[in-house]
């Protein structure tokens, strides 16, 4: 496979190539840096929590798709919520959930 570079991309990897690129990090701030990483991918704590069915198989769908464990993908949703990067404009379902056509026939079958 043949990527395509711009002549500027192509001079910055011919650069890096012949060694011409020095690190700036020190060992103290390379430690700074690993110990953030650990922190932010520790998982140190356990929850229980109930949720209905058709949730965790629409979970599981998208899990599945996502190709992540269902908790992978679960934590991951809510690291992001609580942090501030999941909010409700990034969340654009591309097709009506299942949970909704589901509803809907239910409450067709009761009128």
């Amino acid at each position: 496979m043949s990527i395509k570079l711009s002549k500027e991309e192509k001079e910055i990897l011919d650069s890096y190539e012949n060694d011409e690129w020095v690190s700036l990090s020190t060992p103290s701030r390379l430690e700074k840096y690993k110990e953030a990483a650990r922190n932010t991918f520790k998982k140190n704590k356990r929850v229980n929590i109930r949720i209905s069915e058709i949730d965790l198989e629409l979970l599981h769908e998208k899990a599945l798709i996502e190709g992540l464990p269902y908790q992978t993908l679960m934590s991951s949703i809510l690291h992001k919520y609580v942090t501030g990067r999941l909010t409700r404009a990034g969340i654009q379902p591309q097709s009506p959930p299942l949970y909704l056509k589901m509803r809907q026939s239910i409450s067709f079958q009761l009128k």
